[in-house]
């Protein structure tokens, strides 16, 4: 009997999964597939927002393709309660789907600031396509939109707002702009470029309600003034989507606990990708990276182990890479550790920084952010990705880098770095071109 694989989530780890499990299967196994909505890429929604790309183009698979893969497909429907010990996955409208194995990749959603008038009309999430479709159904030209949160999530929609012609407020409750990306040093430079480019910014503001203003939204703020808008947008963060296994055999931490086979509590149940919690590349302890790549490799991982492989995942390098206004944005590993040995740089008239952070003689984490436009700043945010991925052995150009910290090349160069890196591979091989794949993403 063929073995039976249950992917219950169509995001980027759930379709990684199924596209490995495929390539690497030695006998034909069937995939069933639960999700909510149409797989699709949450990473290209802010370009379907500023109309670069056609709504057609944001899914990644179609029915046709699914059908391709021999994927049986339990579309618009949601996991509702897993009984590990039967084996049986229930669907939301009763349907029952059993199963060999199976991974949770069910993601997660996007949150509200918990205060009156945050579900009232006008007042948006960005983190769906269903969403990002009111979004885009609401702004125009000269509308005002007021954004509820600095982060991560904000700061991927900032120039697709900007580039509809609206104009942008962003009010945030911490001290400073992206408190979990960068620094209280960065966060000041990327604050006066943003409003050098006409985005107003308002950290350390509390809000307390938002009203209706004959039509409009009026944000009460603690202090400061109030702030009317056409539009509000809630960036305040997201929370994994993993009540449904209230009750179930399954370990949950802050994420569904895995080893390091992406392996749950449960032996023949996996998770991936934001529900995940495993394990961090730099400290080698257990964290939940709601990321892209992670999603990614996880999906690759889980997908390998599945179909029979032995493969263990070395750990999850977090990544935040953002672009606004033409200036580029990043940190690696652990920026924010507090206990490590720090060297930064500041030429403020470009603008640009850098900040490194050393265990030792190993970088350990990296801020930089510098013009879209400057050649050094596109090669460093390659070259700090690497040395901190890679962990590399800094020895005397440790201290280089301390006196200059604007001078990643020649260490980047002296340590070998590219030759640490190019023979990691996730699953042990390289990737396969569409042409030798059985599927094709």
């Amino acid at each position: 009997m063929a073995r039976r694989h249950l992917i219950i989530g169509g995001g980027t780890a759930g379709m990684n999964a199924i596209r490995t499990i495929r390539e690497e299967e030695t006998e034909r196994s069937t995939i069933t597939l639960v999700s909510a909505e149409k797989p699709y890429s949450r990473m290209v929604l802010p370009y379907y927002l500023d109309r670069s790309i056609a709504e057609s183009h944001v899914f990644t698979a179609t029915a046709r393709v699914l059908a391709d893969w021999g994927v049986t497909t339990q579309m618009g429907k949601r996991a509702t309660a897993l009984d590990t010990k039967a084996n049986v996955c229930t669907l939301d409208d009763g349907t029952t789907v059993e199963y060999d194995d199976c991974v949770i990749a069910t993601g997660s959603s996007a949150v509200r600031a918990p205060v009156p008038g945050a579900d009232g009309p006008g007042v948006h999430s960005f983190w769906t396509l269903d969403q990002a479709r009111g979004v885009l159904a609401q702004i125009q030209p000269g509308s005002h939109v007021v954004m509820v949160g600095a982060g991560f999530i904000a700061f991927t929609i900032l120039n697709s707002i900007l580039s509809l012609g609206a104009k942008l407020t962003i009010v945030e409750v911490a001290p400073r702009i992206l408190p979990r990306m960068i620094d209280d040093a960065g966060a000041g430079l990327v604050q006066a470029w943003l409003e050098q480019n006409g985005v107003a910014v308002r950290p350390g503001a509390k809000l307390t309600r938002i009203d209706d203003a004959k039509g409009r939204r009026r944000l009460k703020m603690a202090a400061g003034g109030d702030l009317v808008a056409d539009i509000v947008i809630m960036a305040t963060g997201i929370r994994t989507n993993l009540d449904w296994l209230k009750g179930s055999d399954v370990k949950i931490n802050q994420g569904v606990v895995v080893d390091d086979h992406l392996r749950s509590s449960v032996p023949n149940v996996y998770a991936a990708g934001d529900v995940a919690e495993g394990r961090d590349l730099i400290s080698q302890t257990n964290a939940v990276h709601a990321i892209e790549p992670t999603a990614q490799e996880h999906g690759r991982i889980v997908g390998a182990n599945m179909a029979g492989k032995d493969v263990r995942y070395r750990g999850s390098l977090i990544i935040n890479i953002v672009e606004v206004c033409h200036l580029d944005v990043a940190s690696f590993g652990a920026w924010d550790d507090a206990k490590a040995e720090t060297a930064s740089g500041v030429k403020a008239d470009r603008p640009a920084y850098r900040k490194l952070l050393w265990r030792g003689d190993r970088l350990t984490g990296a801020i930089i952010l510098g013009p879209s436009s400057d050649i050094w700043t596109t090669n460093d945010v390659g070259m700090l990705k690497g040395l901190v991925q890679s962990g590399v052995s800094l020895g005397a150009w440790k201290a280089h880098l301390k006196k200059n910290p604007f001078d990643i090349k020649p260490a980047f160069i002296a340590t070998k770095t590219t030759g640490s890196l190019l023979p990691e591979t996730i699953l042990g091989r390289p990737s396969k071109a569409p042409g030798e794949s059985p599927v094709a993403v």
